[in-house]
């Protein structure tokens, strides 16, 4: 197993778990339940995405794709322009 990306948050950790899963890459997000202990453990590098060695290049490759995906045209709402809410 290799550690290959630090989530922001328990969202953003769940949210690329699940994009991993849905092509085929089994993705275990550990310190999850360390994070009730922030305040008397540090509060950064708790939590972080492990895969596979076999996967970690590909899962590392997905993960940097949709860091970089930008929204499609014309999916931003007309009372904000120019700003997608999600």
């Amino acid at each position: 197993m290799q550690r290959i990306y630090e989530p922001e948050n328990l969202m953003e950790g769940e949210l690329l778990q699940g994009m991993l899963a849905s092509e085929g890459v089994e993705a275990h997000l550990v310190g999850r339940d360390l994070l009730g202990g922030t305040g008397e453990l540090p509060a950064f590098g708790l939590l972080g995405l492990a895969v596979d060695n076999d996967q970690a290049q590909y899962a590392r490759e997905l993960i940097a794709a949709y860091n970089a995906a930008l929204p499609l045209p014309g999916d931003e709402p007309d009372s904000f322009p120019g700003v997608l809410v999600c």
